[in-house]
């Protein structure tokens, strides 16, 4: 058995929508059937009992897929989904796998890999270490509890995300509607009033002054001036960093000068220290969310409860032996510490790490009830007098935080804390929200659901309009007219297709951009209104879409010479099935506009989840005449119109005044129009809009660069086109006998990456209508030997009804000129470009040249 190509599918792909690891697996024949295979199985049940069922017909690659998914589900992984398929070539299968997180299931995938071969060689296999290191690696990578409710939050509602780091730093929404957290953080917050929150001393100034009641204290600069502090405001007091988090640091109910002197040592570790008066009472967390208080908890200081049988240790391991403690913050609790400050709280109770105390005794570690220092919390939040909720929230708005924590001492928050003495201690900018949803005693509070209700407005998912377009031709033409649509209508688009990365008019990168990398860019920008993606079958084949869902899905054709052959897609049928990924996650409110002449591509709306829109030209074919008729949404030519029709309703939009078509002359452009419209129409664009936009769409080189941009040359007609299929040849040779030439030529090379046949069909087509053909050599081949594309072409040629002149220019610009220099005026020379930008710029300085 042998592993090769392992891909990370990051977005709904051609197997699921879930997040997967596919893998290509070669088989031995003695391999293909794990019944063939004596003892295997039952060696590798007594390594994994947990693999699930397997087919006894199975291969080892039903095997592997079995076992990398099982070990993910016994880490507490939660994956589901797997599969296995067979592929053309003999042995040799598909895996797919999902995954949670993407490191996880590469790992998963090697340890099953590991279990099989240890299976085979009945050799030892570490189980236990190896579930270990899957969850070591899960608690390492995955969300925690706070960022984790919000996201949650998030995608109950509707909402898209992306982690923008391994870490908590996490976007919601696209584009221009985008917000941004980092962990308990949002972008509403200013970096000025964190740097408040972070001033202790600072804060209870400004907390005064809002008529918040806070502890009396201040800042010192050594440990005697802390002392001669303590003591004139009076013992017992509290010690904490004056720029500190998650009581790092903090002593609390110091009473004398022996645990002060522990308690000064570590808060210094963390800079300046303050010293402040303590409060008695309960410690409190209250979570302000905007402008209004959504939880609030009772905090305990870490503690054990003695036996009269166990020391203080054991009772301490005992605790911490909880799988809901942990050492970070992933788990619901924190694990407790011994340290000194421990020790030192032990000894003002008369204990050490050894003692035994008695059955029933309370023993406390130390006296802040931060949850990360081993705390635990009870809800309160149905128990908070109003003016307590009050106070959180003046506190909140007078540090200028957005969601905050509010920590506040007293008896109890059943009343005003005027009336017993308490007061608010420190506010937090990043507020661990654990105790809130997982607290040790009481209600877990959504609070997650709160921070998405202050992020996004009821009803609002964050979403920009995004269009997908795939086909086999027209696909970048049509996404460069949508996008000239939405930009006609004044939004801000963002661009992908074959030629680079476009948003707001302005290129943001170059070369083939078609992939899921280039539209998640696009989507992280904040200047983006709406976006249009070219949605080539490379990138989904390697990574999935780079979204969820669009809005609208635009298929143009599916041809039979588009790269069949390569990634096991061997047949049209094959690549229907991946090009409509795209249509299988249209949004439930959204469209697939679908080629009613092409029946492959028509009959993809039966897996769209949203409506459709069908086109043609023909608007008599029987697929639009049936959608016609139940009142659905069509897109057809009516003599010299283009028509969009619901129901009774029509808008006519005339040929003559749209460039791009040539008026209506060129079939294929009325076709791309006609995706282009239905695109349109479904992301709801004004008609005026859309009639500007078409009006305005000039095909050059600089609109849509190789896609039949025509130009003059010395009174002959040149056109520069970056057609490569057969199915693309048959609409070119349409589209030039509508243009009158006397002598017509055509340039032209083949892409290595093409089946045989495919290379020969596009001269076999080309000889039927020109005279000269020119062919030359592609700047890369593509795993082919030098020579053998031209000689494909010059095979399709043999017998041509009416080329006349053929010959073979080494190099694309050398064979541009030499057909350039056989033109005169009246002829017709079609060049077939392969490095798109450089071609169309020789060409314009040759034509600058000529006058």
């Amino acid at each position: 058995m042998k592993v090769s190509r392992i891909r990370a599918l990051r977005g709904p792909n051609l197997w699921s929508r879930h997040t997967s690891v596919e893998a290509v697996v070669a088989c031995e024949p003695s391999e293909l059937s794990m019944a063939a295979m004596p003892g295997f199985e039952a060696r590798l049940r007594r390594r994994f009992p947990a693999i699930g069922v397997l087919q006894a017909d199975g291969s080892l690659a039903h095997a592997l897929e079995h076992a990398a998914l099982s070990l993910q589900a016994q880490a507490g992984c939660p994956v589901t989904f797997s599969r296995t398929t067979a592929t053309p070539e003999p042995g040799v299968h598909q895996l797919v796998v999902e995954y949670s997180e993407e490191a996880v299931g590469r790992m998963a995938l090697e340890l099953a890999e590991q279990l099989l071969r240890a299976a085979i060689d009945d050799t030892p296999f570490e189980l236990d270490a190896a579930l270990a290191a899957l969850r070591a690696k899960d608690e390492d990578l995955r969300l925690g509890p706070s960022t984790g409710s919000i996201v949650a939050a998030a995608v109950a509602r509707g909402i898209p995300y992306r982690r923008l780091t391994e870490g908590s730093l996490v976007q919601f929404g696209w584009g221009s509607r985008q917000r941004r957290i980092w962990a308990a953080e949002t972008d509403a917050s200013s970096a000025v009033s964190e740097a408040i929150a972070q001033d202790k001393d600072l804060t209870k100034k400004l907390l005064a002054a809002a008529g918040v009641p806070v502890p009396i204290g201040r800042p010192v600069a050594d440990a005697d001036q802390a002392w001669q502090v303590a003591l004139e405001i009076g013992l017992p007091v509290v010690v904490k960093p004056q720029d500190g988090n998650q009581g790092k640091g903090v002593t609390v109910n110091i009473v004398g000068r022996d645990h002060f002197a522990i308690a000064y040592q570590a808060a210094a570790e963390y800079g300046e220290v303050m010293v402040e008066k303590f409060l008695p009472g309960c410690d409190y967390r209250l979570l302000v969310v905007g402008n209004r208080l959504v939880a609030a908890a009772l905090r305990d200081p870490p503690h054990v409860i003695g036996d009269g049988q166990h020391s203080v240790q054991q009772l301490v391991d005992q605790a911490n032996a909880d799988p809901r403690r942990g050492d970070g913050h992933a788990t619901p609790l924190t694990k407790m510490r011994v340290d000194a400050i421990a020790v030192a709280r032990l000894q003002v109770q008369g204990l050490t790490l050894d003692a035994v105390p008695d059955k029933g005794r309370r023993v406390v570690l130390r006296n802040n009830a931060n949850l990360s220092t081993g705390g635990t919390a009870s809800d309160v939040t149905d128990d908070v007098h109003p003016e307590v909720a009050a106070r959180a929230v003046a506190a909140a708005q007078m540090v200028g935080l957005h969601i905050c924590g509010v920590d506040v001492v007293c008896e109890s928050v059943l009343r005003p804390l005027e009336e017993q003495g308490g007061g608010v201690i420190e506010v937090n900018a990043a507020p661990g929200l654990r105790m809130h949803l997982s607290p040790s005693y009481g209600k877990g509070r959504n609070v997650g659901e709160a921070m998405i209700g202050d992020l996004f407005a009821a009803g609002d998912d964050g979403r920009i309009p995004v269009v997908a377009v795939t086909g086999t031709n027209g696909k970048t033409t049509v996404t460069r007219l949508v996008a000239h649509l939405f930009a006609s209508a004044g939004l801000r688009v963002g661009m992908t297709n074959t030629d680079g990365v476009h948003v707001a008019g302005r290129q943001t990168d170059s070369g083939d951009c078609s992939g899921p990398r280039s539209a998640r860019n696009v989507l992280l920008h904040p200047e983006v209104d709406a976006a249009v993606f070219e949605t080539a079958r490379g990138g989904m084949l390697r990574e999935g879409l780079g979204f969820d869902r669009c809005s609208t899905a635009v298929v143009t054709n599916i041809g039979a010479g588009d790269h069949l052959g390569l990634n096991y897609i061997t047949t049209v049928e094959d690549l229907a099935v991946l090009k409509r990924v795209i249509v299988q996650n249209v949004a439930a409110t959204g469209w697939a506009v679908l080629n009613a002449a092409d029946a492959i591509v028509a009959a993809m709306a039966s897996v769209c989840p949203g409506k459709v829109i069908f086109f043609a030209a023909d608007c008599h074919h029987p697929v639009l005449a049936t959608h016609r008729a139940q009142g659905g949404r069509c897109v057809f030519v009516d003599g010299d119109h283009v028509v969009a029709s619901e129901a009774a309703w029509r808008e006519n939009l005339p040929l003559r005044d749209i460039p791009l078509t040539r008026g209506g002359r060129i079939g294929f452009q009325v076709e791309n129009v006609m995706a282009a419209v239905g695109a349109a129409w479904a992301s709801g664009l004004g008609w005026d809009a859309v009639r500007r936009g078409l009006a305005g769409f000039v095909n050059d080189a600089h609109n849509a660069p190789g896609r039949f941009n025509v130009m003059a040359y010395r009174g002959a007609t040149l056109i520069a086109d970056y057609g490569h299929n057969p199915d693309a040849m048959r609409a070119l040779v349409a589209a030039v006998e509508t243009m009158p030439a006397k002598r017509r030529s055509v340039v032209i090379s083949g892409a290595g990456d093409r089946r045989d046949d495919d290379i020969r069909e596009q001269t076999e087509i080309l000889g039927r209508a020109f005279d000269d053909v020119i062919l030359y050599q592609d700047a890369a081949q593509r795993g082919r030997a030098d020579g053998e594309v031209v000689a494909l072409l010059r095979g399709g040629l043999e017998g041509a009804a009416r080329t006349r002149y053929v010959t073979d220019i080494r190099g694309e610009f050398a064979a541009i000129d030499h057909a350039l220099e056989r033109l005169a005026p009246g002829d017709l020379c079609l060049v077939l470009v392969d490095q798109v930008q450089e071609a169309l710029e020789h060409l314009a300085k040759r034509i600058a040249e000529a006058g």
